[in-house]
C-alpha cells in the first residue's frame, strides 16, 4: 500500500490540488492528513470540503492547532495566526465546523502513529525541532513509526534500541528504508506554507510493501495562492512568505 502524508495545508487550495494530482499519478492507495487544514491561507472552505470528501472515501484526517483555533479559542497564537484564525472562523458553515470538531488528535494504524504535533501530549501542540524532542515523542508511543507535521520543515529521526535519537536529513525524491528494529519519527514539511526556504509544496509517500518513505516537493501556482490571501484581506506577509518558503 502506498500512503500519501499531507500536513499543514493552511487553506492553500493551489498547493493542495498540486500535491493531490501528483499523488494520484503516483498510484497512492491511502491518504493521511496530519492537521492544520486551515489558517493563514485564503481558501479554507475549498480545502475543508475537498479533504472531507476524501475522508468519506477512507482518508485519515487529524486535528491541528489552527483547525482547533478556527472553531475555538485562539490564545497563544501570534498576531498573524490569530487574525487568520478569526477570519477563517467567519468563513465556515456549520457542516465544516462540525467536520473539524470531529477530528481526532491522533490515530494508530498497524505499526504507525499519526499525530499533528508529537506523541507525549498531542493537545499541548509541542514542536519536534531536535533529537531530544524526537526521542521524547518516540518513547511515548509503542508504535515503530510516527508521522507528524506542525513544524513546516521536513525532518527524519531514528532511534536504535537503547540508543538516543538521531537526526537524518532526507533528500527530496530519494526513498529511505525505515528499517527495524529502529523506531522512526518522520516530520512532514508543509503543503501550503513551507518554512525551509523552499517554496514548493511538501508531502511524502510511504510504501508499506517496501517500507520506504519518500519526501517530495511539488511546484504550484504561488501567485494564485497569494492572490487569494490578498482578496481575503489577510495580512500581506502571509502571501509574501509563500514566495520564499519562510
Amino acid at each position: 500500500m502506498r500512503i500519501a502524508f499531507l500536513s499543514d495545508i493552511h487553506a492553500n487550495r493551489q498547493a493542495l490540488d498540486a500535491c493531490l494530482a501528483h499523488a494520484a499519478r503516483g498510484r497512492v492507495d491511502h491518504y493521511v492528513f496530519l492537521g492544520d487544514l486551515v489558517g493563514y491561507g485564503g481558501d479554507p472552505r475549498y480545502v475543508l470540503d475537498r479533504v472531507a470528501l476524501l475522508a468519506s472515501e477512507g482518508a485519515v484526517v487529524l486535528l491541528g492547532n489552527h483547525d482547533a483555533a478556527a472553531i475555538g479559542p485562539v490564545e497563544g497564537m501570534n498576531d498573524y495566526a490569530r487574525v487568520a484564525a478569526q477570519w477563517t472562523a467567519r468563513q465556515l458553515d456549520e457542516a465544516q465546523r462540525a467536520f473539524i470538531s470531529r477530528l481526532p488528535l491522533k490515530i494508530e494504524e498497524e505499526d504507525r502513529l499519526y499525530v499533528h504535533s508529537e506523541a507525549v501530549d498531542p493537545a499541548s501542540w509541542g514542536y519536534v525541532t531536535n533529537a531530544v524532542d524526537a526521542e521524547q515523542s518516540l518513547v511515548a508511543t509503542p508504535r515503530r513509526l510516527t508521522f507528524c507535521g506542525h513544524v513546516h520543515r521536513p525532518q527524519l529521526y531514528h532511534m536504535a534500541p537503547h540508543k538516543p535519537a538521531v537526526l537524518f536529513l532526507p533528500h527530496v525524491g530519494a526513498p529511505i528504508p525505515l528499517v527495524g528494529p529502529r523506531k522512526w519519527l518522520a516530520v512532514m514539511g508543509s503543503v501550503g506554507q513551507p518554512r525551509d526556504e523552499n517554496p514548493a509544496a511538501a508531502y511524502a509517500i510511504f510504501d508499506t510493501s517496501t517500507n520506504e518513505l519518500t519526501y517530495l516537493r511539488i511546484p504550484y501556482d504561488i501567485q494564485a495562492a497569494a492572490a487569494a490571501i490578498h482578496a481575503a484581506g489577510l495580512p500581506r506577509m502571509l502571501a509574501a512568505r509563500l514566495f520564499i518558503g519562510r
